[in-house]
């Protein structure tokens, strides 16, 4: 006598059947996703700098998950499905918290960091447009000597405390004292090479140490991510910070490194990063990575945004900070 098999029955016979043979290329690849997500700092940076290139863009493997889950359900593979689950649960625990609100409430100190670019050509639309989004504090790369007297002109009337060192700026609501250069430059580069200061700002809850950093740009290339001035320049700034003897502290700047890259690790390390918020803010055409850069001591990031784009090839950040009251100035 022949048992009949419904239609049900069969259908999960194929799932599986196929999913056993077929499903271990989605379901490998998921693992292999899933692992780089968690374990990117154990991807070798020796030669090439691989490491260093796959975290300046970690954020985008998630895009791997809806692809792999499409190729689970064409293959029919519930132990791909399965599989699917781990890029999703490893880029969850990396970045979801980014992707809620920004925390309300009160905070601190409201500042603007933006790489103007030396090319820009309305140093003065520029400047009102930061002063639009109402901050304490705004920090400026890329300001050549032909455009400074513009971005002075439109900030002075908010901000009457400035200071400039080399093509870094910092305009402040609050008294300045202990301005200074800051010496960041990598071996070999002459003396003209002037990206960063150092000045404390006289704020209501306090004194607050705050640098502004132009590191130098890697670049990609037949030898692989070229980040070795960069890292250079960010251990020289890691050390500066170590060294800083007030408690609250804020780094502004184009760093040319997201926080996940390795080569920013002597400054994340000791400075704690946005918790809301990706502000992609690189390339201004197409944002893909944020390389523009707000981190605080003794303090939060709360949350940061990018604002509409101006005449540079970066876009504009804003974020909010709130400081520990346990640290004190």
């Amino acid at each position: 006598m022949r048992r009949r098999v419904s239609g049900s029955v069969r259908r999960s016979v194929r799932w599986q059947a196929a999913g056993g043979a077929r499903g271990r290329v989605p379901a490998s690849l998921a693992l292999l996703t899933a692992t780089v997500l968690t374990f990117h700092s154990a991807v070798p940076n020796a030669v090439g700098r691989p490491g260093s290139l796959v975290e300046a863009f970690l954020p985008w493997l998630g895009l791997a998950v809806p692809l792999l889950l499409v190729a689970a359900l064409v293959r029919r593979s519930a132990a791909a499905l399965v599989a699917v689950l781990l890029p999703s649960l490893a880029w969850l625990g990396q970045f979801g918290g980014l992707l809620l609100p920004a925390e309300r409430g009160a905070h601190d100190l409201t500042v603007v960091q933006h790489n103007v670019s030396d090319e820009n050509p309305d140093p003065a639309g520029t400047a009102a447009a930061l002063a639009a989004a109402a901050p304490a504090l705004v920090a400026l790369e890329e300001v050549t000597p032909s455009a400074l007297p513009a971005y002075a002109a439109a900030l002075e009337s908010r901000y009457p405390h400035h200071a400039v060192e080399g093509t870094v700026g910092l305009w402040s609501k609050y008294p300045l004292t202990g301005v200074r250069r800051l010496d960041i430059r990598p071996a070999g580069i002459g003396e003209g090479w002037s990206r960063g200061l150092r000045a404390g700002v006289s704020t209501p809850e306090g004194e607050v140490a705050v640098y502004v950093a132009h590191l130098p740009s890697v670049r990609i290339g037949p030898s692989g991510f070229a980040s070795q001035r960069r890292d250079e320049s960010a251990r020289l700034l890691g050390a500066a910070v170590a060294a800083e003897p007030v408690h609250r502290v804020v780094l502004l700047g184009d760093l040319n490194g997201t926080v996940d890259d390795r080569g920013l690790a002597p400054l994340t390390s000791q400075m704690a990063a946005p918790r809301r918020g990706f502000a992609f803010s690189w390339p201004a055409s197409f944002p893909v990575s944020r390389i523009d850069q707000v981190l605080a001591r003794s303090g939060t990031v709360a949350g940061i945004r990018t604002l509409p784009a101006t005449g540079s090839d970066h876009l504009p950040v804003v974020a909010r900070i709130t400081w520990d009251p346990a640290a004190g100035s």
